[in-house]
């Protein structure tokens, strides 16, 4: 997007705290994982990526290594349109020998908007320090359980990724 898009504004609120506000009534603390000292203007722990240009992957390894709980609710910054109720549905869904809780949308896998077992951080770690850094591959090598959103979430869950993308959603709020 040319910029950072936890601080991108939507519906007068940035992204990020559209992500928190949905997040809010079902945790009891949050983490933002950020290299990004701004960040920390959000009043909730900020910590750094535990491995630097990593990508998503070092940044769950992150969160769940100085997280205090063994379910996490995992959530990138670019869902600003996440609902509650959606998060609701996945902590609905947890299975204690699941490692991980994902959503599918129309066949596509979304492990950045998940539940995520703290012991998978040792998992995450490995691979890390093997080079590997996509998510997907070290999602595939935990025990998944993958639920299919409805066509009525799918809005909900949809990453926001160019500014065309948030035109298009900017106008179908207006509309």
């Amino acid at each position: 997007m040319g910029s950072d898009k936890a601080l991108m504004p939507f519906n007068n609120q940035t992204f990020l705290e559209h992500v928190i506000q949905a997040l809010h009534p079902l945790v009891d603390d949050i983490l933002i994982v950020s290299n990004n000292p701004e960040h920390g203007k959000f009043n909730y722990e900020r910590i750094s990526d535990s491995i630097a240009d990593a990508g998503p992957m070092a940044g769950i390894h992150a969160g769940l290594t100085h997280s205090k709980t063994e379910t996490n609710l995992v959530l990138s910054c670019d869902v600003p349109l996440i609902q509650t109720s959606v998060l609701e549905m996945i902590i609905t869904n947890n299975e204690e020998d699941k490692d991980v809780i994902q959503l599918e949308d129309q066949g596509k896998s979304l492990p950045l908007v998940a539940l995520y077992k703290k012991r998978t951080a040792a998992h995450f770690f490995s691979l890390l320090n093997q080079g590997e850094r996509r998510l997907r591959v070290a999602v595939n090598g935990l025990n998944i359980k993958t639920i299919a959103v409805t066509k009525t979430q799918q809005k909900a869950v949809r990453n926001i990724n160019t500014l065309s993308d948030l035109n298009s959603i900017e106008d179908g709020i207006k509309h």
